[in-house]
């Protein structure tokens, strides 16, 4: 997965909240919304790995999406 690749379906993500948000986003969009919320924190957290490894002479493959607990569980 290249990071364009994730830069796209972060893309498409955001595309996806912005219309559930701006539909008023009724009860049965808020799982949904939520589910967008983590998987995006989810891309980005990868996207960052990447970036990191390829900084430090690693190789970015290598990089790997942490789970859900993990990435929410981060102090802004």
């Amino acid at each position: 997965m290249s990071d364009q690749t994730i830069l796209a379906h972060i893309s498409a993500l955001i595309d996806e909240e912005h219309k559930l948000r701006s539909a008023g986003a009724p009860q049965d969009g808020a799982p949904r919304l939520k589910q967008l919320e983590v998987e995006l924190d989810q891309c980005w957290d990868l996207l960052r790995q990447r970036r990191a490894k390829r900084e430090f002479g690693e190789d970015p493959e290598t990089a790997t999406p942490r789970d859900p607990g993990t990435v929410e569980g981060y102090i802004g």
